[in-house]
């Protein structure tokens, strides 16, 4: 009995360590969930193969089951502690979002939603979810892409939003999902550089007003962390080997992984991305971080074997148009700061 009650005081403590240590942290995760529609046919928007009547034939249970994976996937990313910041990509509307954050295990954190309809034809958006208990808000901006003609261009916005943290200390961040490569890389490259120079220069707004500012930017930039649009355009450099630069991409060292962040016909690339301002990896006080806290979150139920091109691929909702119940074609990723 003496024995037992050692372990189990052990035990407790050990929670209690790891809760104490929680509490100095402030994560932010981000997951491009692919294709988070409801079941309803919007006139405004090509989504008519997410509904009943639809190629997918997307019926609210199906729709219920991905809002409860995706759950599991947040709840999970994390370990001992709840995200503070949910940044998401591929969601269709308010709605879908609120039917997480109210009709999932989610409920039990006090997560509130910033998010509105961006351009995109297909009526996909990026928003932000956050605990408004270690979070609050004081701006938020989205800033849309121009195309050729200096006009809108029909994609998904960046979404900027401001805040402070838990302790007082303040933290900028950016969402993005890019341009995608479906026209082909060449032809759409230019999109995605334009997004980069956009990026750039609000975050340059940011630096010039405060040059400590902390700053972290995520997102799926449908290329990979050296390409020329995050490499060069947005200028995002390498951590562990430049001690002098403007941003730094915490993502470049997945590069040498096996896996990356998606599989696209058996090659894996890394689309997802944490990108941070150098204060934040030099900070002194409040929130800071290191590039090893930039991680991809590969949870053992995300996969499944690929059959096909060997190893394994990610367990997506929908294998071509069959219907697999699974989560996404992208993995998440998760940041983790410190709160001093």
């Amino acid at each position: 009995m003496k024995h037992f009650l050692f372990c189990l005081s052990l035990i407790l403590l050990i929670a209690k360590g790891n809760a104490q240590n929680a509490d100095a942290e402030f994560s932010i995760l981000f997951y491009n969930v692919e294709n988070l529609f409801d079941v309803r046919n919007d006139s405004l928007t090509a989504d008519d193969e997410f509904t009943p009547a639809g190629e997918r034939h997307w019926t609210r249970k199906r729709f219920d089951n991905k809002i409860n994976n995706i759950s599991k996937v947040i709840l999970s990313a994390g370990g001992w502690q709840m995200p503070d910041l949910i940044a998401l990509a591929e969601i269709e509307n308010r709605y879908v979002l609120e039917q997480l954050t109210d009709d999932t295990p989610l409920k039990s954190t006090p997560y509130k939603i910033i998010h509105k309809e961006s351009p995109d034809p297909r009526g996909i958006d990026v928003a932000l979810i956050y605990n408004s208990e270690t979070f609050y808000p004081l701006d938020y901006a989205y800033y849309p892409l121009e195309d050729k003609n200096g006009g809108v261009r029909k994609s998904r916005e960046i979404l900027y939003v401001l805040g402070t943290v838990t302790g007082g200390d303040s933290i900028h961040v950016f969402v993005n999902h890019w341009p995608s490569r479906y026209s082909g890389l060449l032809e759409t490259r230019p999109a995605r550089q334009q997004a980069a120079r956009l990026l750039l220069s609000k975050y340059e707004e940011i630096i010039q007003e405060n040059e400590k500012a902390k700053v972290v930017i995520v997102g799926d930039f449908n290329d990979q962390p050296t390409d020329e649009s995050i490499s060069q355009d947005l200028g995002a450099a390498d951590p562990l080997n430049n001690e002098s630069a403007d941003l730094y991409n915490l993502s470049l060292p997945w590069m040498d992984q096996e896996e990356g962040t998606l599989k696209y016909q058996g090659q894996w690339f890394v689309f997802d991305q944490i990108i941070v301002s150098p204060n934040l990896l030099a900070a002194g006080s409040g929130l800071g971080t290191k590039p090893e806290n930039a991680t991809i979150c590969k949870l053992p139920f995300l996969f499944e074997p690929d059959e096909t091109r060997g190893g394994r691929k990610l367990h997506r909702t929908y294998t071509g148009y069959r219907y697999n119940g699974g989560f996404s074609d992208h993995l998440p990723v998760l940041l983790k700061l410190q709160v001093d």
